[in-house]
This record gives structure tokens, C-alpha cells and sequence, in this order.
């Protein structure tokens, strides 16, 4: 627990001279099948002196190392506080076209963009710190400069990115709002993925949730491909040897 409440001092020290801090994170970026899915939570520094933050934020933790029940209740609490405006949280996703047109990691941008344009958009960043030199007495006495926003992005910095930011190496298990991030990420994209089971049966999506287990890998083998299926991520999987009775033949 002591651990989990350092994500709180983390964000603490980022958020310094800043009137907010993004957190964002991705879930689904190595599955075999459905959207990858990203998320971004915008805490300000009164909400990291509040009493949430302070009283029950220690729960809080990289989403993997949460189980179900855990990261539905957060999930729920999260939803309460960007009800109570104490917070903002989005979402966004990229489809298995996308993935497979600009690749899992154009796609992994376009879902971080798309989450973070709806709680902050680009041009938030080209804001005036002052007034016009011809403004009026009434606009310059009316003038407030926009109060910017420090981006932190779980993973490394990304390339050719709309949003100056921060990649922060193991993210979701350093800043608060990064941890947020990837359990609002994740358990939307575990609801995506059930949605799907319903659409394509067999194939356990409910269960693995598109990732590469034993089981899902035997179904697609079976069953063949999906219409959510990775076909770039399956190349392995098809290629991989076979004997007279469609079994893979494994090499030590």
C-alpha cells in the first residue's frame, strides 16, 4: 500500500507550475484480436490535495496488477468523480482496419489522440499568455491566460504526436493519473471484448479478451480467422507446422 501511495506524490511533483496533469494509457496493444483501446484522466491540483486523492487513491494501481472486481470498483468510483467534476476521463480506440492499415503502433496513437482531443484538443496548447498589444482597456481587464496542461504518456515518448508530452517508463505503476488511465482503458476495452464474444462465438473473447492464450490460439485454428481478428498478428500462428491431422508439430 505504501508503494501504491507514491503515485500520488509522483503526480504531485509533475503537476508543479502546471493547472493540470494528463495521464494516458493504452490497453489491448498486444492482443490477437478487437480494437486497441486508450484512455486519458486529467487531474488538477486540487483534486490531488482533495479527499479522495488523499483517502482512497492508495488503491490505485497499474491496472494488470488489479483483479476484475477491483478494477470495476475503481472504474465505478471514476465515473462518480467525473460526475462530480473533480475529474476528466476519455476514451478512445482504434479498429482492427486501422491496426491493420498504420500498424499497431500508428493505431496505438490514433486511440491516445482520440482520448486525449476529448478532454484537451490540440490548439489548447497554441494559447495566448497575454492580451492582443491593440486590445481594448475592457479586454485586457477581462484577459486570463489559458492555463496549460503536462501531458504524461505511459511507455516512451512517441514520434510525430499531436500533443507535447512525457513518456514515462512503467507509467501506470509510477503516476496516479496514469494508473486511472490504464484501468479506464482497460476495463472499457474487457466490455468491448465481451460485446464481441456475443457477435463471434467460440472463440473465448469473453474469457482471454483477444489475447494469444493456448486456448484462443486452438479456436482460431479451428474455427479460422474472425472479422476482428489481427490478420498481421496471425502470420505466426498460420505459418507455423503442422502434421496430417492439422496439429501444430512444436521443436523443442
Amino acid at each position: 500500500m505504501a508503494k501504491r501511495r507514491q503515485l500520488r506524490g509522483f503526480d504531485l511533483k509533475q503537476i508543479y507550475g502546471f493547472g493540470g496533469l494528463i495521464g494516458v494509457d493504452e490497453a489491448g496493444r498486444g492482443a490477437l484480436a478487437g480494437p486497441v483501446v486508450a484512455a486519458a484522466v486529467l487531474v488538477s491540483p486540487e483534486f490531488l490535495e482533495g479527499r479522495w486523492a488523499v483517502g482512497k487513491s492508495g488503491r490505485v494501481n497499474d491496472s494488470k496488477q488489479l483483479t476484475a472486481a477491483e478494477r470495476s470498483e475503481l472504474y465505478a468510483e471514476f465515473e462518480e468523480l467525473v460526475a462530480q467534476g473533480q475529474i476528466h476521463a476519455n476514451f478512445g480506440a482504434a479498429t482492427v482496419v486501422e491496426i491493420e492499415t498504420v500498424n499497431i503502433l500508428g493505431a496505438t496513437k490514433l486511440a491516445m489522440r482520440r482520448a486525449l482531443e476529448g478532454i484537451y484538443p490540440p490548439d489548447a496548447f497554441a494559447r495566448k499568455t497575454e492580451p492582443d498589444l491593440f486590445a481594448s482597456e475592457a479586454e485586457k481587464a477581462a484577459f486570463r491566460p489559458t492555463v496549460s496542461c503536462s501531458i504524461l504518456i505511459d511507455g516512451l515518448p512517441l514520434r510525430s504526436f499531436p500533443y507535447p508530452h512525457q513518456g514515462i517508463v512503467s507509467g501506470d505503476a509510477r503516476s496516479l493519473c496514469i494508473a486511472m488511465a490504464s484501468i479506464i482503458a482497460k476495463v472499457t476495452r474487457d466490455r468491448l471484448m465481451d460485446e464481441l464474444d456475443k457477435l463471434h462465438p467460440g472463440y473465448g473473447f469473453a474469457q482471454h479478451k483477444g489475447y494469444g492464450t493456448e486456448e484462443h490460439r486452438e479456436a482460431i485454428l479451428r474455427l479460422g480467422r474472425s472479422a476482428v481478428h489481427r490478420d498481421s498478428f496471425l502470420r505466426k500462428l498460420f505459418a507455423q507446422p503442422r502434421d496430417l491431422e492439422g496439429q501444430m508439430i512444436l521443436f523443442d
